[in-house]
Order: C-alpha cells, then sequence, then structure tokens
C-alpha cells in the first residue's frame, strides 16, 4: 500500500543532480528523496504513527550514529496531514560559552543533516510532495564551507555577538525544473547565534555580525522505486548514519589550535570592547557639551 502511494505522487526531474550508482558514501554531497521512502528504507531511524514522526535514538551498536534532523518541530505531510516531530534538533539555537560552541560545532559535523521540505513542481501544481534532503556534512567540500563559514566570523569580530546561518535553499531549488515551487523553502536552513556579555553589541545591534552562508554542492537524486536500487540506496544510507571515526588530520589540529586561542580570549575582548564603546560615548557627550 505504501508503494502505491509513492507511485501516486510523481517524482522530481532532476535538472541537476547525480544518480547513485553503489552503496559508497565518499561522493554524496548532498541527497533528496521522499520523506515516504526515507520512512519505508529507515524504519530504525524514523517511524511515522498517526500525527507523530518521531526521530529515533541510533541502536545500541552505533550509539553515535543516526540521523539528527534540524526541523522548527512540525511538518505538513505532504500537504495533507499535519505531524509534529519528536526528537529533532532546532534549526536556531543560542549559545553563550565555548563549551556550547565546540558541542553544536561537533554535533553538526560528525553526522549527516537531514532536513525536511515541501514542494510544488509545475506540472503538478496543486500537489505538494515532503523531501527528506540530507546533507553530508563529513564530505570535503561540504565539511570546508561550514567550517570556514563558522572560522571566518569568529576572525571577524571583536567580542560582541553574532549569528551565523548556513542556507541550502537555492541549492535545492536548482535540483527540480524550472518553476519548481519551495513551499517550506525556510526550512532549509540552520543558524546559531553566539551571545557575549558585551556591554554595547552595536555591530550585533545593526546587523553587521550577522551573516549567512549559501551552502552548495551536487544534490545526488536518490528517488527510485525498483527493487535493485531500493536495495543500494538502504545500504547507502545506513553506512551514511554510521559512527563517525574522527581522523587526527592536520585541519583538525589546526582548526582546534586556532578557534581555542580566539574563543578563550572571547570574554576578555567582550570587556575591552564595552570599555572602549564607553569611552567612546563619553567623548561624543562631551563634544556636544
Amino acid at each position: 500500500k505504501a508503494n502505491a502511494l509513492c507511485a501516486q505522487i510523481p517524482s522530481p526531474s532532476p535538472t541537476s543532480s547525480g544518480e547513485l550508482r553503489g552503496p559508497r558514501t565518499c561522493d554524496c554531497e548532498l541527497a533528496l528523496l521522499p520523506l515516504r521512502q526515507l520512512l519505508l528504507l529507515q524504519p530504525d531511524c524514523f517511524q511515522l504513527r498517526g500525527d507523530r514522526l518521531a526521530v529515533l535514538r541510533p541502536p545500541r551498536h552505533q550509539p553515535a550514529g543516526g540521523f539528527p534532523v534540524l526541523s522548527d518541530g512540525a511538518l505538513h505531510h505532504d500537504g495533507q496531514r499535519h505531524c509534529r516531530l519528536t526528537g529533532h534538533l532546532k534549526r536556531d539555537v543560542e549559545l553563550t560559552s565555548h563549551r556550547d560552541y565546540k558541542d553544536f560545532r561537533e554535533t553538526i559535523l560528525s553526522r549527516p543533516l537531514v532536513f525536511f521540505t515541501n514542494v510544488r513542481t509545475k506540472n503538478y501544481s496543486s500537489k505538494e510532495k515532503t523531501y527528506a534532503f540530507i546533507v553530508n556534512t563529513r564530505h570535503p567540500k561540504i565539511r570546508r564551507q561550514i567550517e570556514h563559514g563558522m572560522n571566518t566570523i569568529i576572525s571577524s569580530v571583536f567580542g560582541e555577538s553574532y549569528k551565523l546561518r548556513f542556507d541550502f535553499q537555492e541549492v535545492v531549488k536548482s535540483f527540480f525544473p524550472p518553476g519548481s515551487h519551495l513551499v517550506t523553502g525556510e526550512d532549509l536552513s540552520f543558524s546559531y547565534e553566539f551571545k557575549s556579555d558585551a556591554l554595547f553589541d552595536f555591530f550585533y545591534w545593526f546587523g553587521i555580525s550577522k551573516n549567512t552562508v549559501a551552502v552548495t554542492g551536487k544534490v545526488l537524486n536518490l528517488s527510485n522505486t525498483s527493487a535493485e536500487k531500493k536495495e543500494i540506496i538502504t545500504m547507502f544510507l545506513e553506512k551514511m548514519s554510521e559512527p563517525y571515526v574522527r581522523l587526527n588530520s592536520f585541519s583538525d589540529r589546526k582548526f582546534s589550535v586556532a578557534s581555542r586561542g580566539r574563543l578563550i580570549s572571547y570574554k576578555t575582548k567582550s570587556y575591552c570592547y564595552s570599555i572602549l564603546n564607553v569611552f567612546y560615548i563619553i567623548s561624543i557627550i562631551s563634544v556636544h557639551l
């Protein structure tokens, strides 16, 4: 019955995507498949019961694996059924310490991220279809864009708060035929906001320290209904969700040393920045008096 439902809803004709040729994940930057298909292929990770879609914890034999879902906690399944999510991560988070930042960075870079979005194609404008969009943050190209964005904004601020958003709307939009509409395109992003204890956050208040990174990459098409392809896609998804074995590479060591120095001195800089702003305001008042 589930297969019949999948067949009734037309699949997109991707204009710029790759095709899955085997279970290897090393060449996968981004991937897209219908949510219904993901539920069928990964019952140990996702379960839809009534109006609740549960993101399950990884099995005991691979505690660090699984698919973290970034969401606001609700979705309109195929535009017909309103569902609430459980076990997901918030798309927008607030960080206040070095530990928060470190944990958040490790979370998004250690496992592939999943987003849910609704799409309405041109030829079937009255029908919506919910897709699962997978971001393979282990792929060098994707990882490099995320790390570069995070490192750059840390280097560009001086003790004040900042906000960084990663957006995937354009790359997903290019996957579908011209004229298609992302009904819930805003769900294809995530952000974090680092709140410092600076007394005057002028750059943050005026939006200068708020940046957006539009992530680019090749989208792999995982929409397929043939039995042979389903088996390959299942193996592919299981391999992608395996626990991440952290390699002590030069880039990892370089980041940890540089970022630790920046973040340890972050509070000191915030105090200096606040003092400088106080003197600046006093000087302006003095001139006018």
